[in-house]
């Protein structure tokens, strides 16, 4: 009603004026342009920017429980005893205890904390708004503070003419607008995490509908300090990469609905990903059907698991056709490695390949070891062969090695790195900020040398299998670690890796 009559305030204005001569063309832009700029503030026509436009991820309660989240039983735990004082407010009540206002998951990408949080939903029988931190930014000031506002206005509608008791609202990259703040500035985001913080301040234990802030981050390093304080986020959860065991439990997840052939050991695989997510891990089974399905196959066998792991890691096979030259040093350098990986960790390698993938024109793809989140100075020290091993393997053959090795030398300077850091060199615990450059450098150098000329020795003794190795690769573009160990001599030298 104010918006008609305003509007035919304006146009009587403007009609007055000109019946007198008046000149109303300047008058007329200037209404125009006041109109155009309320039309866009207020979102009409883009609703994106309308600070009271629903947020898509606004459902009941979603149908999806703990029991479809593969391993992070931890995270499962903690999570679920942070959720009994909303699901029971009373013995909270009874012995005195403050309600939780927040719930932070923080973790890798990919690791399930989307997932955990659609759970904790259902678990509670809470309805659920879900919004990503970038949904927050805009380019009109307090845009995005109203957005927060009508965004625990919307939980509680929803929950209400749901008739539930309870709401969550999920913030995904949370980082987006609960970044640290700089002093002197400000910034639109920051009158937005203002927002949020007087919100979750705002939270009482006895209200109707009672609502819990779960969000989820990749870098909590990057949060402002009083978004992470007791009375905020309370409860901070880890949501890891998954380990092997949870791995395996996230692989049955998702082959549980796949014909899968009689060869497919779903350990063995979950071994073979390790540092995988739960994302990739999802990846894995669903491109192995594909090339079942490309492939005609009534099942999903090995093999097709095993160029998903490829797939997953390092990228689809590309037609990229290099030179006769190119291929021969490529096939030595891949060799190299595989053959160095051998005689430090007898049976480690599953694959060798003559495609290029990515940024690489051959892999090896190696069996890892059980888990592992620490290493000792000589477990580095052979991984830091392997690395070393296809330039070697090049200067043994053609005189010198290539640029191919790049990609070899960022992982060896990282992992001469954490020896020196973690006081495995002979230098012992320095502080690298004080220490001296000289003798960090000498040190650093003084590593390299020694396990480039013994990774020479290694390969030396093994000549003769890197070249049937790498010729057959030229001939046939792959090998299995089954068919590469027939080639090395009958005696293996002693596991050098635990």
């Amino acid at each position: 009603m104010k918006k008609d009559v305003l509007i035919g305030a304006a146009l009587g204005i403007v009609l007055f004026l000109a019946a007198i001569g008046a000149n109303v063309l300047p008058l007329v832009l200037v209404l125009a342009l006041a109109g155009a700029l309320v039309f866009l503030a207020r979102g009409q026509g883009a609703p994106f920017l309308r600070p009271d436009a629903p947020f898509v991820g606004a459902t009941v309660v979603p149908d999806f429980s703990f029991d479809h989240i593969g391993g992070q039983e931890h995270a499962k735990r903690e999570l679920k005893e942070a959720l009994e004082f909303l699901r029971h407010p009373e013995q909270a009540q009874r012995y005195g205890i403050r309600p939780i206002k927040g719930i932070l998951l923080y973790g890798p990408p990919g690791t399930g904390k989307t997932l955990l949080a659609k759970a904790a939903a259902a678990y509670t029988d809470s309805v659920f708004v879900a919004a990503s931190g970038s949904d927050f930014i805009q380019m009109y000031v307090g845009v995005g503070a109203q957005r927060v506002r009508e965004l625990f206005r919307q939980v509680r509608v929803l929950a209400k003419t749901h008739r539930k008791t309870s709401g969550i609202i999920f913030i995904d990259e949370i980082d987006a607008i609960g970044g640290k703040r700089e002093g002197g500035l400000n910034r639109e985001y920051d009158q937005t995490l203002n927002q949020l913080l007087t919100e979750m301040d705002g939270l009482k234990a006895d209200e109707n509908p009672r609502i819990l802030v779960i969000a989820a981050t990749n870098r909590l390093d990057m949060l402002d300090p009083a978004l992470l304080r007791p009375g905020r986020f309370d409860r901070h959860i880890a949501v890891p990469l998954p380990d092997r065991r949870a791995r395996e439990a996230i692989l049955r997840l998702h082959t549980r609905n796949k014909p899968l052939a009689d060869d497919v050991d779903l350990a063995q695989l979950a071994k073979d990903t390790f540092g995988f997510s739960g994302a990739q891990l999802e990846s894995v089974a669903n491109e192995a059907a594909i090339y079942a399905l490309r492939e005609g196959s009534a099942t999903i066998t090995r093999a097709h698991f095993a160029k998903a792991v490829d797939k997953v890691m390092m990228g689809e096979v590309l037609d990229r056709e290099a030179s006769r030259e190119e291929k021969e040093r490529v096939a030595v350098h891949e060799m190299g490695h595989a053959l160095v990986s051998e005689a430090l960790r007898p049976g480690s390698v599953a694959q060798v390949a003559l495609a290029p993938r990515g940024q690489a024109l051959g892999y090896v793809r190696q069996t890892p070891p059980d888990d592992r989140y620490l290493y000792t100075r000589s477990q580095l020290e052979a991984r830091i062969m392997v690395a070393l091993a296809g330039a070697v393997a090049e200067e043994l053959e053609f005189g010198e090695f290539s640029t191919g090795a790049r990609g070899d030398f960022d992982q060896v300077q990282e992992m001469v790195r954490q020896i020196i850091d973690h006081g495995l060199s002979d230098l012992g615990l320095i502080d690298r900020e004080t220490a001296d450059k000289a003798a960090l450098q000498r040190e650093h150098e003084a590593i390299v040398r020694r396990l480039w000329a013994r990774t020479r020795q290694l390969l030396e003794e093994r000549r003769d299998a890197l070249r049937r190795g790498a010729q057959i690769l030229l001939d046939e573009e792959w090998l299995d670690g089954e068919r590469l160990r027939t080639l090395l001599p009958s005696h293996s030298p002693r596991n050098m890796v635990s």
